[in-house]
């Protein structure tokens, strides 16, 4: 979608784009510097595999001082941001017809990673009456004996929903009577989170060891284009990522991971603003949302993106007749009709949902729904 929106737009359309997965904000300004010092200091050579030393104590300490988690450099690996960590983590992880249980709806990726490293993925499905959130029961009855691993995100993916602590200790409860079960837990939203705090699933001591984080600097410190991602796991597993990545792209981008250690190491300022910024656009999405007839939405907790069912439109035609039988259909016309870029749900596993991005500006926002309203009411 977010090429067709970019190919109409260079045809002298305008297009508003809520289709993309990135903040609309600029990297911070003491990040862009320290990259700047970084090339005076000509840090131009091969970094190590892992990623620098002391770029790893820097995720050490965050992980210390912001979610109470121990760990040493040594189960820390640096990547070419959380998406090459999550393909190297199921990568190492999984062998031929493996199962793993992705709760729906998912990020795109999750599953063809899951199918590159041959394994099968086992969705649970949810919706937005339970705020897109899995319980124990579900998750105990997709659990086989070919089940290797369990991979989800909170703060979500499409939806933006947020496990809590009582809501993972329920989760971790069932995976306790299942000790050969792996947990990917996908934390890159984690700073743009409107609940009390983040909670991640690593903290429950009795399946510590199985937990594999995986974070990064793209989301929060406005840092997409830098690919900078990492993962905390037990050794075993580091070493293996380790040893997978040496094979493959080598260490990451050196004047990144320089950059990385500053934006760590001199607080959150930036991010606590951008995420201001959010929840006023939230807010703002939610009752522009609630305006619209036929759009059922929920109120997220966390990332940015709204995930609202719009199953009330298919079978309903354009002005073409042209006939709307799914989600992708449906983005289609907003974007051919309304101007305003958006992803079908079935993308993300959930046909009856579009995912909406308000990493925009007010204005904009604003006008694309105004624009998604017109253009849904003009289906008959």
């Amino acid at each position: 979608m977010t090429k067709l929106g970019r190919e109409l737009a260079s045809k002298g359309i305008n297009i508003i784009s809520l289709s993309v997965g990135e903040p609309d904000f600029n990297t911070p300004d003491h990040v862009k510097n320290a990259a700047k010092k970084a090339l005076d200091e000509n840090y131009t050579r091969y970094s190590p595999v892992p990623g620098y030393p002391d770029l790893r104590q820097a995720i050490v300490n965050k992980l210390k001082t912001e979610n109470n988690l121990d760990y040493d450099i040594s189960q820390i690996v640096v990547s070419t941001g959380a998406k090459q960590s999550l393909s190297n983590v199921i990568l190492t992880l999984i062998d031929p017809d493996d199962e793993v249980i992705i709760p729906t709806p998912y990020w795109v990726s999750y599953s063809e990673m899951v199918t590159l490293a041959e394994g099968k993925s086992v969705f649970i499905d949810t919706d937005i009456e339970s705020d897109f959130k899995i319980t124990p029961a579900q998750l105990e009855a997709a659990i086989t004996p070919k089940s290797k691993l369990f991979m989800f995100s909170s703060p979500c993916n499409p939806t933006g929903s947020v496990y809590s602590k009582e809501e993972l200790a329920a989760l971790v409860a069932v995976f306790e009577k299942h000790p050969n079960i792996y947990i990917l837990s996908d934390e890159i939203y984690e700073h743009i989170n409107f609940v009390d705090k983040h909670e991640s699933i690593a903290q429950f001591d009795s399946i510590k060891d199985r937990v594999i984080i995986v974070n990064g600097f793209s989301k929060a410190f406005a840092m997409t284009g830098w690919r900078l991602g990492y993962i905390a796991a037990n050794k075993e597993i580091a070493a293996a990522n380790d040893k997978l990545q040496g094979q493959t792209t080598s260490g990451t981008c050196s004047i990144a991971q320089r950059a990385g250690i500053v934006a760590y190491e001199q607080g959150l300022a930036s991010v606590l603003e951008m995420k201001e910024a959010f929840l006023r656009r939230r807010e703002l999405v939610y009752n522009l949302l609630n305006e619209i007839p036929g759009v059922k939405t929920n109120l997220p907790d966390g990332a940015f993106y709204f995930f609202p069912e719009i199953s009330s439109f298919f079978g309903k035609k354009d002005a073409d007749g042209n006939i709307i039988k799914d989600s992708s259909d449906l983005a289609l016309y907003l974007l051919n009709v309304g101007h305003v870029a958006t992803v079908g749900g079935d993308s993300f596993g959930n046909n009856n949902y579009i995912r909406l991005s308000y990493a925009a500006s007010d204005e904009s926002l604003v006008e694309a729904l105004r624009r998604i309203k017109e253009a849904l009411g003009k289906l008959a």
